[in-house]
């Protein structure tokens, strides 16, 4: 039975393990497939995050430096944090069939084909996960009375693997993504720090082992070492959070991946376990599904933010997107002539921006 505002709260006492309970259910009802409670005290995670970035592995997301140690200080975000709520949201379709990966797979052997990360072919997460993120964090005020909260997914400087992981969500892969033995890694993650002592539950033990799937299978060799990537070598990095000529040394490499790529998790034996979401809104869109680069590559501006209205990959904007699409055209002109991919290239050469001709040109000269 639900309780009323205060029930479970009255003079600064709660029932931890009975509202913890609750929480689950609500989440369960939008559509959340775990809920974990972490601890705050992330200081164990410092010295990697520093090591990482005096490396420069975080390439051009200057935010992440600017932010430094904020990332492993959840109180500095909001004064007054005592746990972290972990949530998890697997995001395959519900329809995706038994043997996904071999599909994938084959869209990846496809030249022509338009490779689409699996997460980005559906609803943006970021404004699916905080809505119902924001409606759990206010059944919960509801509950306990006032709550001081705040609701993040990818959103803000917070190390969202080390708090899944240490509240049972999953462990570290060597890919660096959180996995779960029953989910995989297929799903999103999303976080509300509160000011209420809820109980912590627990971690859970790593099952890697001597596997190294993820490391082998990258193209561009961007996971440099188990639990360790280089995020300049990364093609979702290259074709998504770069704004900057992709590296023609790694062009070649990219194949037909135009946003995001998901090779690690095709690879991970723990995927064979990928959950389906329960929401409609990541099915897959059909000009996403498994286009033609030639498809995508005719559309204008216009149609571009008509197509991705309400995607993630609006966010990159029309330059970005024809960037990608450019070095993958090059790429299927590399594999096989096709005078139609090369006649559509030269057709936009004369319009392009500076960026997009670069790439353009590359696509053509290396094809020839």
């Amino acid at each position: 039975m639900s309780s009323t505002p205060g029930e479970q709260q009255q003079d600064g006492r709660f029932d931890g393990p009975a509202l913890l309970e609750q929480l689950r259910g609500w989440a369960g009802a939008l559509g959340f497939s775990q809920i974990g409670v972490a601890d705050i005290d992330l200081a164990a995670a410092e010295p990697g995050l520093l090591a990482w970035l005096a490396a420069g592995h975080h390439g051009q997301m200057h935010y992440m430096a600017a932010h430094g140690l904020k990332r492993a200080r959840p109180a500095e975000l909001l004064p007054g944090t005592l746990r972290v709520i972990t949530a998890r949201m697997d995001y395959l379709p519900a329809a995706t069939p038994e043997g996904w990966q071999a599909i994938e797979w084959q869209g990846l052997q496809r030249p022509e084909q338009a490779q689409v990360s699996l997460y980005a072919r559906g609803r943006d997460y970021h404004k699916v996960l905080r809505q119902r993120l924001q409606q759990l964090a206010t059944r919960l005020e509801q509950a306990v009375g006032p709550l001081g909260y705040r609701v993040f997914t990818d959103s803000a400087p917070v190390l969202e693997v080390e708090l899944a992981t240490r509240s049972g969500l999953g462990w570290r892969g060597k890919h660096t993504l959180a996995l779960d033995r029953e989910a995989g890694s297929m799903f999103f993650l999303g976080e509300i720090l509160v000011d209420l002592p809820l109980p912590l539950t627990p971690a859970t033990s790593a099952h890697c082992g001597q596997c190294s799937a993820c490391l082998d299978v990258c193209p561009t060799r961007a996971i440099t070492a188990p639990y360790r990537v280089d995020a300049r070598r990364c093609i979702s990095y290259l074709t998504i959070e770069s704004d900057e000529p992709i590296p023609p040394a790694l062009r070649p490499l990219m194949g037909n991946r135009i946003y995001g790529c998901d090779d690690c998790q095709l690879a991970c034996p723990w995927n064979k376990f990928a959950g389906r979401s329960t929401l409609p809104d990541f099915d897959a869109r059909p000009a996403l599904s498994a286009p033609t680069l030639l498809e995508l590559w005719q559309w204008d501006e216009a149609e571009f933010l008509r197509r991705t209205e309400g995607s993630a990959i609006r966010r990159i904007g029309i330059e970005r997107w024809r960037r990608n699409l450019a070095v993958a055209l090059g790429n299927a002109l590399r594999a096989a002539e096709q005078p139609a991919l090369r006649a559509a290239l030269h057709a936009a050469r004369p319009r392009a921006s500076a960026l997009v001709a670069e790439h353009i040109d590359w696509a053509l000269s290396e094809s020839l």
